[in-house]
């Protein structure tokens, strides 16, 4: 298994529990009320579920690969900006920033290397 192989089983998976989480857990709703993003909650856990459902597609696919890892990136880029504006310690904002830089990765990896 290559290196590329598991950090997007690792993301894929991540993604997967994490939206999976957001419909069994109450307080993964909170989370997003906590960061005023409400009503766009089901919008990013459908995007989040896109993008590791892209991953594993992109396994055998390399620009669905590119595509979905720019996208989680991105996303992820996007929820460390929430994060930042809500003054929440660098601690709880490592994983927004861990999962960035893992999809990032995978991102930049895809456009130099066919798998």
């Amino acid at each position: 298994m290559t290196l590329i192989t598991i950090c997007v089983l690792i993301s894929s998976l991540s993604f997967f529990f994490y939206s999976y989480s957001y419909f069994r857990a109450p307080h993964m709703k909170d989370e997003f009320k906590r960061f005023g993003l409400e009503k766009m909650g089901l919008t990013i856990i459908i995007l989040e579920t896109l993008g590791a459902l892209g991953l594993l597609v992109g396994l055998k696919f390399n620009f669905i690969l590119m595509i979905s890892s720019l996208g989680l990136a991105l996303l992820m880029f996007a929820g460390l900006i929430v994060r930042i504006k809500i003054k929440d310690s660098i601690w709880v904002s490592l994983p927004a920033f861990s999962y960035m830089v893992l999809n990032a990765f995978i991102f930049w990896k895809s456009i130099n290397s066919s798998i």
